[in-house]
């Protein structure tokens, strides 16, 4: 399974951006798939999670009410959507997928992670 993150950018507080992530290689409608960040000196940390069907997703504190994770099967890609963006939010993110459903937000039980996407929220 290889991953693409893009929809990365410069956007001032308050703003919104739709990051994408397209999945190639084998299938992933039977993975998990998740958003995790980094900001500098900072470790990677979970943001959002969703299940191989769409039927659960998983939240960080940080980024409730104001991200969306989402899912789109057929055009195998994955979506997270920040609205209310903060300049705490600037951060590589990074997508992942995994088998199964369970643990969907320990990013150490995820298998295949892609490159990551900058965000840079100004204040």
């Amino acid at each position: 399974v290889q991953l693409q993150a893009s929809g990365g950018g410069l956007v001032q507080a308050g703003g919104s951006l739709r990051l994408s992530c397209a999945a190639s290689g084998s299938t992933v409608s039977n993975h998990a798939q998740g958003w995790f960040r980094q900001a500098p000196g900072e470790e990677r940390e979970f943001v959002a999670a969703i299940t191989w069907d769409g039927g659960s997703t998983n939240y960080a504190d940080s980024v409730k009410g104001r991200f969306t994770i989402s899912r789109d099967k057929v055009k195998r890609t994955l979506y997270l959507q920040m609205n209310s963006l903060k300049p705490e939010d600037t951060a590589v993110y990074y997508c992942a997928a995994k088998l199964g459903s369970v643990y969907i937000s320990l990013q150490k039980t995820y298998n295949y992670w892609g490159q990551g996407t900058q965000v840079t929220v100004s204040s």
